[in-house]
């Protein structure tokens, strides 16, 4: 029996299509305590991250519900916004912590000529997706 992937969806029906923030960030004690505060204190919720140390530099991706404000408000505190991008953002409640689902996955997009280049889970079993071409994707994966 195969495993159907849960979409959640927006007002246009299609799977959630959120935008990823490149921060990079000094990789020390206590930057990422700031930048969280910082977003805190402004109400912005982090959905999702994933960090990548670096030497002395860290890069820290996240999902929010407002890129735009999230950009300036770092940016005006001094962090270094490198990059936004969109990203593919699907419910696996139904698949998570099953053996090989995220392998038939990944399989699936790959063999549509597609390449995930980042890839992490956030909030409410949901995982987001970079990949190369996301209308092709979502059509890999049957959405």
């Amino acid at each position: 029996m195969a495993t159907k992937i849960k979409v959640e969806k927006n007002i246009y029906g299609r799977s959630i299509i959120l935008k990823d923030i490149t921060i990079n960030l000094k990789n020390q004690p206590g930057v990422l305590a700031d930048l969280g505060e910082l977003l805190g204190k402004h109400n912005i919720n982090m959905e999702g991250l994933c960090g990548i140390p670096m030497n002395d530099e860290s890069v820290l991706h996240i999902i929010v519900e407002d890129e735009t404000t999230t950009k300036w408000v770092l940016e005006q505190e001094g962090f270094v916004v490198s990059a936004i991008r969109d990203v593919i953002v699907l419910d696996i409640a139904d698949i998570a912590g099953k053996a090989g689902t995220g392998g038939k996955m990944a399989r699936k997009i790959g063999n549509a000529g597609v390449n995930i280049d980042l890839i992490y889970l956030a909030e409410n079993n949901r995982i987001v997706l970079g990949v190369d071409n996301i209308d092709k994707a979502l059509t890999a994966l049957g959405l």
